[in-house]
Parts: C-alpha cells; sequence; structure tokens
C-alpha cells in the first residue's frame, strides 16, 4: 500500500516555514506527520460538519458545505495557535532563568574554567530543555565547531529577542576580549532588572485590563441582550395594533399626519444571529487585547479565548432571559 508524503502536497516555502515552527516549539514530530494531521483532520472535519449542519441542523447544501469549511478553518487555526503557544512558552521560560544562568557561568568562569566548559557547569535539572541545548552546544564546541557557530545554532533554537542580544554579546566580547565574567553578571543583573521594570509596568495597566475585559465580557453582552428582547417586544406589539400593515398613521387635531409608526426592519431572529456573532468576535479580541496589555503577547490570547467567549454568552442568556421575564411581567400586569 503506498504511503502518502503529505509534503508533497504543499509548496516548499511551506514546509520550511513549518519545519522552523516546529523546531522553534520543541516538538519531536517530522513536517510530514504534522501536515498529516493538519490535511486529514481539515477533510475529515469539513465533510463531517457539513454532513451534522445538513442532516441535523438541516442547514441548505451551501450553507451546510459553508458552515462545515468555518468548521475547519478554526481547526487549522487550533493548530496553529497550539505550535504559537509552545513557542511562547520556551521563550517566556528561557527568558525567566537567563539571568539566573548567566551568574553562574560568570560564577564558574572566576574559578578559573573557559567559557564553554563554565556553560556546561552552570547547568541545573530545573533548566529542563534549555539545559540540554547547553549540552548539545558543548558536544558541538568539543567536536570542533566555532564558538560563533555554536552559539548562534543555541539562539536560534528560541525565538527569543533578548537571548539572541545576549549571545550577540558574547561573540563579540569573546572575539575582540573583555571581561567576560564581569559582562555575564553584568548581562545577567540587567536582565533581572528589565523583568521587574516589566511586571510594574504590567502592574500599572491593570486598571486598563479591567475597563475592556469588563466591556468585553458584561457591556457589550448585556446590552445585545436587552436590544433583542426590545426587538422581540415591539415585534409582537407591531403585530397586534399594526395588524401586519404598512404604517399606522395617527392623526392630530386638525387632522394631519404627525406620527408615523413603521413595522420594524429587523427580524428577531437576525438579530439574534448578529448578536451572537458579534459577541464571539468582541470577546476575542477583548481576549487578544487583554493578553497584548497583561502579558506583552498576543498570542497568548488564545489561552483566554474560551474563557472570555464562554461568559459573554452566559451574560447574554441570562440578561436575555432576565428581560424577557420582567417584559412578560409586565405585559401580564397590564
Amino acid at each position: 500500500m503506498a504511503t502518502i508524503v503529505f509534503e508533497r502536497l504543499v509548496g516548499r516555502n511551506v514546509s520550511r516555514f513549518i519545519s522552523g515552527e516546529l523546531d522553534l516549539s520543541g516538538m519531536k514530530m517530522s513536517v510530514n506527520d504534522f501536515l498529516q494531521i493538519a490535511i486529514v483532520g481539515w477533510v475529515f472535519i469539513i465533510i463531517v460538519g457539513s454532513l451534522v449542519a445538513y442532516g441535523f441542523l438541516h442547514f441548505e447544501a451551501a450553507l451546510a458545505v459553508l458552515a462545515g469549511m468555518m468548521l475547519s478553518v478554526f481547526y487549522e487555526g487550533a493548530l496553529y495557535s497550539y505550535l504559537e503557544l509552545k513557542i511562547e512558552g520556551r521563550k517566556d521560560f528561557v527568558e525567566t532563568i537567563l539571568p539566573d544562568y548567566l551568574q553562574l557561568t560568570a560564577a564558574n568562569m572566576r574559578s578559573g574554567v573557559s567559557l564553554s566548559r563554565a556553560m556546561i557547569l552552570a547547568v541545573k535539572p530545573e533548566f529542563k530543555y534549555f539545559g540540554d541545548d547547553i549540552n548539545i552546544f558543548g558536544r558541538q564546541i568539543y567536536s570542533g565547531d566555532t564558538m560563533a557557530n555554536a552559539f548562534r545554532q543555541l539562539a536560534n533554537k528560541y525565538r527569543s529577542t533578548t537571548l539572541k542580544r545576549t549571545v550577540r554579546v558574547i561573540i563579540e566580547a569573546e572575539q575582540y576580549g573583555g571581561g567576560l565574567a564581569d559582562l555575564l553578571n553584568q548581562i545577567g543583573k540587567d536582565l533581572r532588572n528589565q523583568q521587574i521594570v516589566q511586571k510594574e509596568v504590567s502592574g500599572q495597566l491593570f486598571m486598563y485590563t479591567i475597563f475592556i475585559a469588563f466591556a468585553a465580557l458584561i457591556g457589550a453582552p448585556a446590552l445585545y441582550g436587552l436590544t433583542n428582547q426590545m426587538i422581540v417586544v415591539t415585534t409582537k406589539v407591531w403585530s397586534q395594533i399594526g395588524g401586519g400593515g404598512g404604517a399606522l398613521n395617527t392623526a392630530g387635531a386638525a387632522g394631519a399626519s404627525f406620527i408615523k409608526l413603521s413595522k420594524p426592519q429587523i427580524s428577531p431572529g437576525a438579530y439574534y444571529i448578529f448578536s451572537l456573532v458579534d459577541i464571539f468576535i468582541i470577546t476575542g479580541f477583548g481576549a487578544f487585547i487583554v493578553s497584548t496589555i497583561s502579558t506583552g503577547s498576543t498570542i497568548k490570547g488564545v489561552r483566554y479565548l474560551p474563557v472570555f467567549i464562554i461568559i459573554g454568552l452566559i451574560v447574554f442568556f441570562v440578561v436575555s432571559g432576565v428581560m424577557s421575564g420582567l417584559f412578560a411581567s409586565l405585559g401580564g400586569g397590564a
């Protein structure tokens, strides 16, 4: 039985891009295996989503296919977001431990060992995969590779601007001479101070985060729920007093028409669907904006996305239910 080579189904540039993303994420998976998950899952979701929309939800054929395609787009987006979250997590971890690691390396160098040996001795179990990469770096040096090339390969394993800048400074100091131990110790102190400043800035922006979260989670869904019920009530009132006619004129004392009531231009069902779609959009953007303000990373908003959407929908349905009961009680009292 012939095996499908999924890499041949996409361009070379796409394969290279996926390979780079997999390396940065630290996933031990080939490009072909990842493409198999992406392509087979994409086709499967289109077929199953279309059948469910057509058979159970009674969509028209074109709309059912469109729904299946939309679900497949969400699936591919979830795969890509997972990769990006893995990459971001590795970057955050390395930038967190980098000050401690540099200062340990500086302490080892003061005892008289070389830079490469000091880096290997500074590896601790809590450094996890970064320690493994340092050991690979050491093997490259002992096998005859240049220090600059080994450092660049180490930096390219993470999407970290901080690590790349640190590596560039170390390479230049190694080439032109200088007190490497003091330099590494000072870089470690500067990075730790930078992390403290970032936390202080994040704390000062906390009020902006609360405001945006409130607007996305409470304000917008509540207004949509209220408006939805007002449209329902308005439609019912019109059906009772207007008889479904085009317009209802109220004449003044002089016989002239001053007030013209017309039938609502939007149906409750259409506005209900519009509200749900808009809540998805608003809460989604709210999650990404909150993530950007609080953590400095937009992609981390994917973690907040399900929670924001669920809370927004709950607020919408609760407000709609409360207002529906209120309008019903007022109508019954009348």
